[in-house]
This record gives C-alpha cells, sequence and structure tokens, in this order.
C-alpha cells in the first residue's frame, strides 16, 4: 500500500511543511492545480482544494472517496475504510 497527500502549493512550500511536521510520506506538489481539477477536488472561489480522501485499488480503479474528512479521527476512520475495501493489514 502506498499513501500520499497534494496540495496545490508549490514544491518548496511543501517540503517544508512536511520537515516542519517530519511527515513519513510524500506530499505531492499542483501548483497548476490541473491534477485538483481532474479529480473535482478543486474549490474554484478558495483557490484550493477541499480535503478530500481518494482510496485506489492497485488497478488504479477509484474504490471509494471521503469527501467528510475529519482531522481529528482521520487516521482511525483511514484504517476502518482500509478494512471495510479489504485491504490486509500490515
Amino acid at each position: 500500500m502506498a499513501y500520499f497527500t497534494a496540495s496545490c502549493d508549490s514544491v518548496q512550500k511543501n517540503t517544508d511543511f512536511a520537515k516542519s511536521l517530519n511527515l513519513d510520506y510524500p506530499i505531492l506538489s499542483d501548483p497548476g492545480k490541473q491534477t485538483a481539477k481532474a479529480f473535482g477536488v478543486l474549490n474554484e472561489q478558495r483557490g484550493f482544494s477541499n480535503r478530500w480522501t481518494y482510496y485506489i485499488g492497485k488497478n488504479g480503479k477509484i474504490l471509494h472517496v471521503e469527501k467528510k474528512v475529519k482531522a481529528t479521527s482521520h487516521g482511525v476512520d483511514i484504517a476502518k475504510k482500509l478494512a471495510e475495501l479489504g485491504v490486509a493489514r500490515k
């Protein structure tokens, strides 16, 4: 399993942010907002993307989209959804 986040911020801003939090996963940068538009997460009025979580299968098919992300419980929520989707625990 692979996981990462994506942001419409610049590579440098995302790199600095990741280092400040000592993240163990990459932040992909989409400053041109093309990917955010393609995935339907770009909030044109606010100028940045909504915080949605996409679960993508090994075959590249989107298995689920979580549009109501709660920062306080998201780790637990992800673990539950992965179990529901039949993703084996490591």
